[in-house]
């Protein structure tokens, strides 16, 4: 019965794709936070130049 007990792996595989997905769940986290700020930086850009043009052309 024992050995039987450390022979089984079938919880083994639930837990490796349980690390898996927790992996790719960091790395896609990291990488929307890195596309996010980036795309921030370049709406607050846009956002700024056609202010600056409406203020230009107003005056």
């Amino acid at each position: 019965m024992i050995t039987r007990f450390f022979q089984d792996e079938t919880g083994a595989t639930a837990i490796e794709y349980g690390l898996i997905a927790a992996l790719i769940a960091v790395v896609l986290i990291t990488a929307l936070t890195a596309v996010g700020s980036a795309l921030d930086a370049k709406l607050s850009s846009v956002a700024a130049s056609i202010n600056g043009a409406g203020t230009a052309a107003g005056a």
